[in-house]
């Protein structure tokens, strides 16, 4: 409790001094929010593994580290530095360095008229210069729930930039935008740099009948020391819209990375989320859909790989509101050494989400005895004309395909990468073809890479003293 109360009262600075700096350009509406927010979040504090949304992940870690708001980074990048982050045949590509627009290393395509893709920091002083009339007012921190989750919380209190993206009604945008955030925190050339934390916010609006994908990308530079990327996106699908959402976090093993994606589905609208977890030390990936419309479809769809130390938290929260909807999860894990992986599904269908059909499976492959994943689908149904499944799986490396393929001469490192790839592929393939999968798909065959070579000796524990290739698969559900 004490380091508890030390952290809250690190943070109360940090808002302290944060809401003096802000103050001259904030609209009353947003300083409200914030304030509201940042109340809630120092009623609550960090949650614990009391907590049954937070049971399978101890953060005492990050509760533990003090952090400060990172504020300079991008006048040391040059575009040179963002080379290996670059994709391909994007509509458009909003850079973001430790939480903050950086104009100078983004990029804008030609946009279909009327559609608007900017940082969030300046919509709002733009449409509150317009005398607080557009979008940004009516819709940021009106779906997000501030009072269940304490690091919406905290990220509504320090709310200041992000990408704000608009497409009207009818428009179709066959590119992808590419939200690339940076965090520079190991650069700092201090001799004790202090950990650092962003509060990255994106608002993304989709009108009737419009189509749009949005890539979100997590990226660091620079050494590793701790910093704490905490990120909301609040995504609006109005009636008989298609988006498509794909999280891609990739940051160094001594980062802190908690996203937190809250959808609102309209009429018929139809929304894929796919998540890429890759890198982090801790990482929490939080997927909340509301299928607010009637027939509305959700596919939620992720690919998480840990290894080392990793902890990988995935929790999907999918909220059945309307009659007539659908919904289907399918996360995939793959562990390596002594990492560990979450996958709590909760499926909540309620009273008047009559002829709902919702299905949920979550595989996990462990690649040594030594890693571990807690997997828990779960159901809450409270209407009487419904269709719901649920299950998951856990198991390593099948034998006889390992020695399948070695048999006509493939190495066992060549094996093993084919082996892994194919189970990844089971999530890859349900990103439609285009520039976004293409660029889902090298993510995770570069990581894939490493996972293939047998794990070092200095990984092994003498109760594990060689990875267990042997077939064995347990079901839950």
């Amino acid at each position: 409790m004490a380091v508890q109360t030390a952290q809250l009262e690190s943070y109360l600075e940090c808002f302290t001094d944060f809401v003096c700096a802000t103050a001259s350009a904030t609209p009353d509406w947003l300083h409200t929010l914030r304030e509201e927010a940042f109340a809630r979040f120092c009623d609550v504090g960090f949650p614990t593994t009391r907590d049954e949304d937070w049971r399978f992940t101890s953060l005492a870690a990050l509760a533990r580290t003090p952090f400060r708001l990172a504020r300079e980074g991008a006048a040391s990048l040059a575009p040179s530095d963002l080379a290996p982050w670059q994709m391909e045949n994007a509509l458009a590509r909003l850079v973001f360095v430790d939480g903050l627009f950086a104009s100078a290393l983004s990029t804008m395509g030609k946009l279909p008229k009327g559609v608007t893709v900017d940082s969030l920091a300046s919509e709002v002083a733009r449409q509150n210069a317009a005398n607080g009339s557009g979008t940004v007012a009516g819709h940021l921190g009106r779906y997000l729930d501030t009072v269940r989750d304490p690091f919406s919380a905290l990220n509504t209190a320090f709310l200041e930039d992000g990408a704000y993206i608009h497409v009207p009604r009818g428009i179709a945008l066959v590119q992808p935008i590419h939200l690339l955030f940076v965090s520079t925190a190991g650069s700092d050339s201090a001799p004790s740099p202090t950990p650092s934390m962003t509060h990255p916010r994106n608002l993304i609006v989709v009108e009737e009948e419009a189509q749009a994908t949005v890539v979100e990308d997590y990226v660091s530079l620079g050494a590793e020391i701790p910093a704490f990327s905490n990120a909301v996106t609040e995504l609006v699908a109005r009636g008989n819209s298609t988006v498509v959402h794909i999280l891609v976090e990739r940051e160094h093993l001594k980062s802190f990375n908690f996203s937190t994606l809250r959808i609102e589905q309209g009429r018929s609208a139809n929304v894929a989320s796919h998540s890429l977890l890759a890198g982090g030390a801790l990482v929490r990936n939080n997927v909340h859909p509301v299928l607010a419309g009637e027939g509305a479809e959700c596919l939620i769809n992720g690919l998480f790989i840990g290894s080392g130390r990793q902890h990988l938290d995935n929790y999907m929260l999918v909220e059945h509101a309307s009659p007539h909807c659908a919904s289907r999860q399918f996360y995939n894990g793959i562990l390596d050494q002594r990492a560990h992986g979450v996958f709590h599904g909760r499926i909540i269908v309620h009273k008047d989400a009559q002829k709902t059909d919702a299905k949920q499976t979550n595989r996990n492959l462990l690649l040594t005895d030594d890693a571990q994943i807690d997997t828990k689908p779960q159901l809450e149904i409270y209407a009487d004309d419904v269709k719901c499944t649920h299950g998951a799986t856990i198991g390593q490396i099948e034998d006889n395909a390992l020695f399948y393929l070695r048999a006509r001469g493939i190495g066992e490192i060549e094996a093993r990468r084919l082996l892994l790839e194919a189970f990844a592929g089971e999530c890859l393939g349900r990103i439609k073809p285009g520039a976004a999968h293409d660029y889902a798909h090298s993510v995770v065959e570069a990581r894939l890479v490493s996972l293939a070579a047998p794990a070092p000796a200095s990984s092994l524990t003498a109760e594990s003293p060689e990875r267990n290739l042997d077939s064995h698969w347990e079901e839950v559900g």
